[in-house]
């Protein structure tokens, strides 16, 4: 199936919109994670420390599947990204 890499930034000053939203956002990473399409997530972090972003890997039947993952994070739909960017992805190591 093929895999994708969909990269998230946050809008600048959202970090309470996403300390509020990520209950609801890790309920539905451990769905998908749980549904085999998630592969691995996490935060892209500033030089604080604090997360500005986020890298979700997924597998999905095709890019529309990809798109369809990205818009049902209750980050996105809580407005929390400035942009998103959907790339298919090859995993060769590890």
């Amino acid at each position: 199936m093929p895999q994708f890499a969909i990269t998230c930034f946050d809008k600048p000053d959202s970090l309470e919109l996403r300390m509020a939203t990520r209950p609801t956002h890790l309920v539905y990473l451990q769905s998908q994670l749980d549904a085999g399409v998630l592969l691995m997530a996490g935060p892209f972090l500033d030089a604080d420390d604090k997360p500005t972003g986020s890298l979700l890997l997924v597998e999905a039947a095709d890019r529309a599947g990809a798109e369809a993952f990205a818009a049902g994070d209750p980050y996105a739909k809580a407005g929390l990204f400035a942009a998103t960017e959907i790339r298919p992805w090859r995993r060769v190591f590890g």
